[in-house]
């Protein structure tokens, strides 16, 4: 089993958020580089992590994604108590905001697997198995990433979780939003991951009560331990 260091940052500036993850990110990825150019020499090894946390409301916006998508101006954010922030994972625009579990794996898939495909399938996958604890039937949605509620009925499809990764050098960073609690009204400001035509929801309301977002934490936690096949430590 591999050991992950787990941390739960708990409710966390975007930004802040965002420095703490890059600062690991580079630390792991000069290790690998280190490594590389000392063959020879001493092999430093890396650490894996897995973050939690919730945001303040705020709009990101991915490499792959277009300004557009954000229908709000300077003042409409204000209005919201919003922030927006173009950042570096893949992906379009998402909302982060209280009620969401986001997860930060900041993995070296050296460790797991160099697949990131299989990466964000396994991710999708800890939150389907998660939701089925909750006697909710989640999937896919075909050429798209994230989780899906009737990924395949035009008329249905929701999605409960977004995804967004960044890998450099088989280093990850950036992740999921799943929507457990979350006020999905943020969501009519943005064209969400660029997907005009397709709902969002969350646990909440698809169960129609609020649910312990650290009851969800700890089923979501066992879940992607036994896909990675790690430990937390």
């Amino acid at each position: 089993m591999k050991q992950v260091q787990f941390i739960d940052w708990g409710l966390i500036d975007y930004k802040e958020a965002w420095d703490r993850q890059e600062e690991i990110f580079s630390e792991t990825v000069r290790i690998k580089t280190e490594n590389r150019d000392n063959l020879n020499g001493d092999q430093r090894q890396t650490s894996d992590y897995l973050i939690f946390c919730e945001h303040p409301h705020v709009y990101t916006l991915g490499k792959s994604g277009k300004p557009e998508h954000l229908l709000l101006d300077e003042k409409g954010l204000e209005e919201k108590h919003a922030n927006y922030y173009k950042i570096n994972r893949g992906g379009d625009i998402t909302y982060h905001g209280p009620g969401q579990i986001v997860g930060y794996p900041i993995l070296d898939l050296d460790h797991f697997f160099t697949d990131i495909h299989k990466y964000l399938r396994f991710l999708e996958e800890a939150i389907i198995l998660t939701l089925k604890e909750y006697g909710i039937v989640a999937g896919r949605s075909e050429g798209q990433t994230g989780v899906w509620l009737d990924g395949d009925n035009p008329w249905t499809a929701r999605k409960i979780c977004a995804m967004g990764v960044r890998c450099s050098r088989w280093v990850t960073m950036h992740g999921f939003a799943f929507n457990v609690n979350a006020d999905l009204n943020y969501f009519g400001n943005i064209v969400p991951c660029g997907i005009a035509d397709k709902a969002v929801t969350s646990l909440n309301k698809e169960l129609g009560r609020d649910v312990d977002i650290n009851d969800v934490k700890e089923i979501l936690k066992s879940k992607i331990c036994e896909l990675f096949e790690m430990e937390l430590i």
